[in-house]
């Protein structure tokens, strides 16, 4: 996938240094610049907020610049961390996990939530799927293989004895942009597709794709980590304060939107329409939106070692939650 108005960076040599022992790695310093990455998704809204409002750059004070690294999934910006292009980020438990595991618990760490919910399952209009069971021989899009939808899918889909046809099932498992995902659906392109907020209410919206599954059904008290905070450890470790000062930041955006949805639901899709080109949300996708998604900094560390449980039965790590003993710092700063 690819980032959002950022240009491309080389991502050979030594971006994957962490991994690599014939790779040298400097000795950390201390920033005069912090590069925040996000995604322009209801489910990153903290960061929306912050950003628009100039919530990060308050917090850090003016000696030091704020960048923003905005992408359309996780794995991509896992990549742009390893080379060391991303100080700070939000982004879905399933790539920040595998993150974790390939650097050898040497690349991030987790320090907060930032979402839970606000992903779903939608069908095409006129396909009639009105359960996962009718995804067999059907094509389904998620934003990014790996990320933190496919592995949601994924599962789901083992649970009821299915499985993607790269695995000897009969679901085609694409990957695409969510903004790609709607005018597929529009051409009935796709059978299905399974997306964060609010691309969830908007292709039901603009496409008129029906809800089959709202993920949170799927899930104990219907809450699980759908983005969480994510800082590089040697940033961490030279700038202690100023990461304290960005995740106060965080905090403040997750109560402003809590205490008045339609102010910050406002600020919100003017910095998504920003960022993506694009018309600010109508106030009814807005309200679809946050009506599946929870903005929350609460602790959900369980979720977070569940998604490492079904990336390692899914064959894409080595380890479950056995390998990620030192990534959740939640709570600790």
């Amino acid at each position: 996938m690819r980032a959002l108005g950022i240009g491309l960076w080389s991502l050979a040599g030594c971006c994957f240094a962490l991994v690599n022992a014939s790779c040298s790695k400097p000795a950390p310093t201390k920033a005069d610049k912090v590069r925040i990455a996000y995604f322009p998704n209801i489910t990153h809204a903290a960061a929306l907020h912050a950003a628009a409002t100039g919530g990060f750059q308050t917090a850090v004070g003016d000696t030091l610049k704020v960048e923003e690294r905005v992408f359309t999934a996780g794995p991509a910006e896992i990549e742009a961390l390893f080379a060391g292009e991303v100080d700070f980020g939000y982004i879905g438990p399933g790539p920040a996990i595998n993150g974790y595991i390939k650097s050898n618990g040497q690349a991030l760490e987790i320090i907060d939530v930032a979402a839970s919910g606000g992903a779903s399952l939608i069908a095409t209009k006129g396909r009639e799927i009105k359960s996962l069971a009718e995804l067999a021989g059907k094509r389904v899009a998620v934003p990014q293989t790996g990320g933190t939808q496919d592995i949601s899918l994924r599962h789901a889909l083992k649970a009821i004895g299915l499985a993607g046809k790269d695995k000897g099932g009969s679901v085609d498992i694409v990957q695409y942009a969510p903004a790609d995902v709607l005018d597929l659906i529009r051409r009935g392109e796709l059978d299905a597709a399974w997306l964060p907020e609010p691309w969830v209410s908007r292709i039901i919206k603009d496409a008129g794709a029906t809800l089959v599954t709202d993920e949170r059904t799927l899930w104990p008290n219907g809450k699980f980590a759908t983005a969480v905070v994510i800082v590089r450890k040697d940033f961490a470790k030279a700038n202690p304060d100023i990461v304290g000062k960005l995740l106060k930041a965080h905090r403040a955006s997750v109560y402003a939107i809590n205490a008045d949805k339609k102010a910050a639901g406002s600020v919100i899709s003017k910095q998504i329409a920003k960022l993506s080109q694009g018309k600010t949300l109508a106030p009814d996708i807005l309200d679809a939106s946050f009506s599946r998604t929870d903005i929350t900094y609460e602790a959900l560390d369980e979720s977070i070692l569940t998604f490492a449980d079904w990336a390692n039965e899914l064959g894409y790590l080595k380890k479950g939650r056995d390998g990620i003993g030192g990534l959740i710092q939640h709570g600790k700063q």
